[in-house]
């Protein structure tokens, strides 16, 4: 079971995007991941898909790009043509989800959804066949730097266990709050992409990231689930 990590760009040097992504990566950061945030269906505005094209030139990692936005039908061509790998659809946005992930898949995208942590992790299990990824926030979503909240971790192995019993191929990915000192527990939890931000770019990068593959091996050993 390899357990991934995708370090959230929000908390980067935005002066700086490219370096910092290629020290997350050498070091070993599997994926990176994208927030982008319209004003509306969070109250904070990041970037758009013309960076997502430029950091499709400047890595080969996979671009886990997260649409916090309200309406996702006018953009996924936008994102798909940018050269995403992976596009997170929100289950609280406009539109029909499931035929988001549909278009988003036709287009040879991996396709996800997302969740936030007021909404119940049910809701996701009749998209599961349709996903690549699933996507649990684990804070509200809109800002970096936020606190992990402990009753998102019944919703975790609520959809962890869900994906086992149907045998879906489909990742389980956390957002928020992620530090090296409760990642094992979130891996043993059932999650097997993890979200990092502040606890990546913050400090020594190249560190930060070794540091998340330690923890990453702890929780796999106490993770029923990968057993």
């Amino acid at each position: 079971m390899e357990i991934k990590l995708s370090p959230s760009i929000l908390s980067a040097d935005f002066a700086n995007l490219a370096r910092d992504i290629k020290i997350a990566t050498d070091a070993g950061a599997e994926y990176v991941h994208v927030d982008v945030m319209d004003g509306h269906f969070v109250p904070n505005i990041t970037i758009g898909a013309p960076v997502v094209k430029a950091l499709r030139k400047a890595t080969d990692k996979v671009l886990d790009v997260h649409l916090m936005i309200s309406d996702p039908d006018q953009y996924l061509d936008d994102f798909i043509k940018a050269g995403s790998d992976i596009i997170t659809v929100h289950y609280e946005s406009n539109g029909d989800t499931l035929e988001q992930l549909k278009k988003i898949r036709a287009a040879g995208v991996k396709a996800a959804c997302v969740i936030k942590p007021k909404t119940p992790a049910e809701v996701l299990f009749p998209l599961l066949p349709y996903c690549d990824m699933v996507l649990i926030m684990t804070v509200e979503p809109g800002f970096g730097g936020q606190g992990f909240i402990p009753e998102c971790m019944d919703k975790i192995k609520a959809v962890r266990a869900e994906i086992q019993k149907n045998g879906y191929k489909c990742e389980l990915e956390i957002d928020g709050g992620a530090k090296l000192n409760n990642t094992a527990d979130i891996v043993a939890a059932g999650a097997d992409v993890i979200v990092a931000g502040s606890a990546v770019f913050g400090g020594d990068i190249a560190a930060n990231v070794k540091g998340f593959h330690e923890v990453f091996k702890e929780g796999a050993a106490k993770a029923a689930w990968s057993k």
